[in-house]
């Protein structure tokens, strides 16, 4: 296992590591992987019990960093909630967040190399569901020596992992938090996704699948489908605030009126331009469907009341105002479900402007809320060793 430390200026320590697995990887799809790598970074230190873990689940274009400066100097994606006397709090917390599998930043997936082919896996990596995310995880945590987790949390897909955790396998996690999440896609939310990868696939440079094999990337296509999904991300409120009808070049009011270009456009043609650089095409794909997938109630007759009963966790749903694509009402059934099941839940709704992207940007009550119930989890962790 390679591990690469840092501690910088934001005040939190991390550890990158790469672990090989050559345990078998049974995928939902039938498939199997022999063998696979996991990356993921850890922040705080794992206490002489082996009591005081959390793991964090990304999201759909989420990775392993999500805390501190990494050797490049970027940021993590959930630095404002991770660190010291932070929400979820590395001062008593030891957190592990991995890059899942079929994602596209260290760990295997479609741009990293099929060890049977000597070739990229490219569109013939399989078919993935939450559910192997979660047996790979659950990898990573025998890996690490580790038990029971504190808290599995997750916002978005990542939401929709730590409900599986707590179904699938109830005695290894002691909380869930649930952020932004629903128990199963709308049929306009797979729309959009079916919209968005319709636009990957449309790209000349896509050669179906394969553009790994001609040196080329469908760049256009993959820009389009980010601008399509940070749409679904955002309020309009939060663009009117930020851009209203701004210029950025042009005259309204002149002649040439197909020459002027709106601030939001601007926007989001950067937005889109700056992921296809970062983000693999085939993944973008086969994650959007894994959100389509995901039924947390499928297997348990269709409801998800019965779902839960499996689960012997206590739960925090957290859901955002303004957030359309993940409406409070998708946290609110998924509460009332786990009041039906007789489970501890307690529900939080913030006002905020933000959207969907909400649950990944500062807020105070938010990182009030959060932090007040991971306190009290820490708590029990300290009365547990005294």
């Amino acid at each position: 296992m390679a591990i690469d430390s840092h501690t910088n200026n934001t005040g939190t320590a991390l550890n990158k590591s790469v672990v090989t697995f050559d345990a078998p990887l049974n995928l939902a799809c039938g498939v199997v992987l022999s063998e696979y790598e996991l990356v993921f970074e850890t922040y705080g230190a794992l206490n002489s019990e082996r009591t005081n873990s959390i793991l964090i689940c990304h999201a759909l274009s989420g990775d392993h960093h999500a805390a501190g400066l990494d050797a490049n100097g970027k940021i993590g994606w959930w630095d404002h909630y991770i660190g010291p006397g932070k929400a979820i709090d590395t001062n008593h917390f030891f957190v592990v967040c991995p890059n899942n599998i079929g994602s596209c930043f260290g760990s295997t997936g479609p741009s990293t190399t099929n060890l049977e082919t000597g070739k990229p896996w490219g569109v013939d990596f399989p078919s993935l569901e939450v559910s192997d995310w979660v047996a790979s995880q659950k990898q990573l945590m025998e890996h690490l020596e580790i038990d029971c987790w504190s808290a599995v949390i997750g916002g978005s897909l990542g939401g929709m992992q730590a409900m599986h955790w707590a179904v699938a396998h109830p005695q290894k996690l002691k909380h869930a938090v649930v952020i932004a999440a629903s128990l199963k896609l709308s049929a306009q939310n797979i729309a959009f996704n079916e919209i968005a990868r319709r636009a990957i696939e449309s790209d000349i440079n896509f050669k179906q699948g394969n553009f790994l094999d001609y040196q080329t990337s469908p760049t256009q296509g993959l820009a389009l489908a980010r601008m399509i999904g940070h749409m679904t991300y955002l309020s309009n409120d939060a663009l009117g605030q930020k851009f209203g009808r701004l210029v950025r070049s042009g005259d309204l009011d002149g002649a040439e009126k197909e020459l002027v270009e709106f601030e939001v456009s601007s926007y989001l043609n950067y937005q889109g331009d700056k992921f296809a650089t970062r983000f693999d095409a085939n993944s973008y794909i086969l994650i959007t469907k894994m959100l389509d997938y995901f039924d947390l109630a499928q297997d348990h007759q269709n409801n998800a009341v019965d779902a839960f009963k499996q689960a012997q966790c206590k739960f925090l749903v957290v859901a955002f105002s303004s957030d359309w694509r993940f409406s409070p009402s998708c946290s609110e059934e998924i509460t009332d479900a786990l009041v039906s099941a007789d489970k501890d839940v307690s529900y939080l709704r913030i006002e905020s402007n933000q959207g969907h992207d909400a649950f990944l940007l500062p807020n105070e009550h938010y990182e009030k809320g959060l932090g007040q119930y991971l306190q009290r989890v820490a708590q029990t962790l300290i009365g547990a060793q005294s």
